[in-house]
Protein backbone atom coordinates (compact mmCIF):
# COMPACT_ATOMS: atom_id res chain seq x y z
CA UNK A 1 0.00 0.00 0.00
CA UNK A 2 1.44 3.60 -0.88
CA UNK A 3 -0.25 6.77 -0.38
CA UNK A 4 1.93 8.98 -2.98
CA UNK A 5 -0.25 11.40 -4.60
CA UNK A 6 -3.11 10.44 -2.44
CA UNK A 7 -4.98 13.89 -0.76
CA UNK A 8 -5.32 14.39 2.96
CA UNK A 9 -6.38 17.26 4.60
CA UNK A 10 -5.58 17.76 8.34
CA UNK A 11 -7.92 20.26 10.29
CA UNK A 12 -6.58 20.70 14.09
CA UNK A 13 -5.83 23.97 15.82
CA UNK A 14 -2.96 22.53 17.64
CA UNK A 15 0.30 22.71 14.90
CA UNK A 16 1.65 19.18 17.37
CA UNK A 17 -1.28 17.38 16.47
CA UNK A 18 -1.49 18.23 12.75
CA UNK A 19 2.71 17.42 12.46
CA UNK A 20 2.01 14.03 14.94
CA UNK A 21 -0.74 12.76 12.36
CA UNK A 22 1.29 13.77 9.71
CA UNK A 23 4.37 12.02 10.87
CA UNK A 24 2.39 8.75 11.50
CA UNK A 25 0.69 8.91 7.81
CA UNK A 26 4.15 9.69 6.31
CA UNK A 27 5.42 6.22 6.61
CA UNK A 28 2.60 4.89 4.22
CA UNK A 29 4.04 7.08 1.49
CA UNK A 30 4.06 10.35 0.13
CA UNK A 31 0.69 11.62 0.54
CA UNK A 32 -0.40 15.13 -0.37
CA UNK A 33 -0.97 17.52 3.08
CA UNK A 34 -3.51 20.40 3.41
CA UNK A 35 -3.79 21.83 6.72
CA UNK A 36 -6.21 23.93 8.65
CA UNK A 37 -5.94 25.55 11.92
CA UNK A 38 -9.92 26.01 12.19
CA UNK A 39 -13.15 24.27 11.18
CA UNK A 40 -13.72 27.35 8.30
CA UNK A 41 -10.38 26.35 6.65
CA UNK A 42 -11.18 22.76 6.71
CA UNK A 43 -14.28 23.32 4.91
CA UNK A 44 -12.30 25.86 2.26
CA UNK A 45 -9.58 23.49 1.99
CA UNK A 46 -12.04 20.77 1.11
CA UNK A 47 -13.79 22.97 -1.29
CA UNK A 48 -11.13 24.25 -3.06
CA UNK A 49 -8.79 20.57 -3.20
CA UNK A 50 -11.52 18.05 -2.36
CA UNK A 51 -9.18 16.00 -0.59
CA UNK A 52 -9.65 11.89 -0.73
CA UNK A 53 -9.16 11.52 3.15
CA UNK A 54 -9.84 14.33 5.96
CA UNK A 55 -9.38 14.16 9.31
CA UNK A 56 -10.87 16.77 11.85
CA UNK A 57 -10.69 17.60 15.73
CA UNK A 58 -13.92 18.43 17.28
CA UNK A 59 -12.87 21.34 19.14
CA UNK A 60 -11.78 24.06 17.04
CA UNK A 61 -11.93 28.15 17.31
CA UNK A 62 -14.06 29.78 14.44
CA UNK A 63 -16.17 26.78 13.58
CA UNK A 64 -16.39 23.53 15.52
CA UNK A 65 -15.38 20.31 13.88
CA UNK A 66 -19.11 18.85 14.13
CA UNK A 67 -20.32 22.15 12.02
CA UNK A 68 -17.04 21.45 9.70
CA UNK A 69 -18.26 18.16 8.92
CA UNK A 70 -22.07 19.04 8.07
CA UNK A 71 -20.74 21.77 5.98
CA UNK A 72 -18.28 19.15 3.85
CA UNK A 73 -21.09 16.96 3.77
CA UNK A 74 -23.61 19.31 2.39
CA UNK A 75 -20.61 20.26 -0.36
CA UNK A 76 -20.04 16.88 -1.16
CA UNK A 77 -21.91 13.54 0.37
CA UNK A 78 -18.89 11.04 -0.47
CA UNK A 79 -16.69 13.02 1.92
CA UNK A 80 -14.34 10.63 3.61
CA UNK A 81 -14.09 12.11 7.52
CA UNK A 82 -12.48 10.61 10.56
CA UNK A 83 -12.80 12.94 13.74
CA UNK A 84 -9.78 13.16 15.66
CA UNK A 85 -10.33 14.18 19.49
CA UNK A 86 -9.45 14.25 22.86
CA UNK A 87 -12.80 15.01 23.69
CA UNK A 88 -14.48 11.75 23.31
CA UNK A 89 -18.14 12.14 24.63
CA UNK A 90 -20.98 9.41 23.03
CA UNK A 91 -22.64 13.11 22.80
CA UNK A 92 -19.96 14.36 20.41
CA UNK A 93 -19.15 10.99 18.91
CA UNK A 94 -23.10 10.86 18.19
CA UNK A 95 -22.92 13.89 16.67
CA UNK A 96 -20.36 13.90 14.22
CA UNK A 97 -21.72 10.67 13.23
CA UNK A 98 -24.78 12.41 12.35
CA UNK A 99 -23.14 15.20 10.93
CA UNK A 100 -21.63 12.90 8.49
CA UNK A 101 -18.07 11.94 9.72
CA UNK A 102 -17.33 7.71 8.88
CA UNK A 103 -14.79 7.41 11.44
CA UNK A 104 -13.22 8.30 14.98
CA UNK A 105 -10.07 8.30 16.47
CA UNK A 106 -9.40 9.37 20.32
CA UNK A 107 -6.47 11.25 21.07
CA UNK A 108 -3.71 10.92 21.80
CA UNK A 109 -3.00 9.27 18.60
CA UNK A 110 -2.01 5.62 18.38
CA UNK A 111 -0.34 4.57 15.38
CA UNK A 112 -2.39 1.20 15.17
CA UNK A 113 -5.56 3.50 15.22
CA UNK A 114 -4.23 5.42 12.35
CA UNK A 115 -2.87 2.58 10.33
CA UNK A 116 -6.23 1.13 10.66
CA UNK A 117 -8.05 3.75 9.12
CA UNK A 118 -5.51 4.65 6.16
CA UNK A 119 -5.47 0.40 5.43
CA UNK A 120 -9.20 0.14 5.56
CA UNK A 121 -9.70 3.04 3.12
CA UNK A 122 -6.10 2.79 0.43
CA UNK A 123 -5.04 -0.91 0.55
CA UNK A 124 -4.35 -2.42 -2.64
CA UNK A 125 -3.24 1.40 -3.78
Amino acid sequence: MTLNNVKILIGDDSILARKQLKDVIRSYGSPIFFEAANGQEAVDAYKKETPDLVFLDIVMPVKDGITAVSEIVGHDKNADIVIVSSVGTQTQLKAAIEAGANDFIQKPLNADQVRHIITSRFEGR
